[in-house]
């Protein structure tokens, strides 16, 4: 037989009706005893099911209680050090004087602190330019054009 263990009860004691109605007393007798063996079955297994569970919800429950000791401990412990200010995270102690203000100090220079010291460092020095480079203009199409062609193919031909 298959099925769940409540399905296969339910399936015997089926069986054990059918056998009774045909004046089967033995089958009848056959069948409630197996229907009765996986009842007890299902019982013992159902009270192992409710043990486990029952076992882990305790575990949980200490679980639970032992966070919340750890949690009112560190709530103790930072109430304890608020209140003392020895214990208090000191602030760092920070020099404003000309010296500190130096490169070496590890500030960073803003363009803003800049133009505060030096005003004239504001106005743009522009460098001169350079005139660009211009492609040569092409020899007009007269007399010259021969000879410029002849000025570059006179390598070519002295090989």
């Amino acid at each position: 037989m298959r099925g769940t263990p409540q399905q296969i009860i339910d399936k015997y004691n089926q069986l054990a009706r059918d056998a009774q109605l045909g004046n089967d007393r033995v089958a009848t007798e056959n069948f409630q005893q197996h229907a009765e063996h996986y009842l007890r079955m299902l019982s013992e297994a159902q009270r192992e099911v409710e043990a486990r569970r029952e076992e882990q919800e305790r575990q949980n429950r200490e679980r639970q209680a032992e966070r919340d000791r750890e949690r009112a401990e560190r709530q103790e412990r930072e109430a304890a050090r608020q209140a003392d200010p020895a214990e208090a995270p000191q602030p760092d102690v920070v020099d404003f004087s000309a010296e500190a203000a130096a490169p070496e100090s590890g500030l960073v220079e803003t363009p803003e602190s800049k133009d505060a010291e030096q005003p004239e460092a504001t106005e743009r020095k522009e460098k001169p330019r350079r005139p660009r480079a211009r492609k040569p203009k092409a020899a007009p199409a007269g007399e010259d054009a021969p000879a410029a062609a002849g000025k570059g193919d006179a390598p070519e031909a002295a090989e």
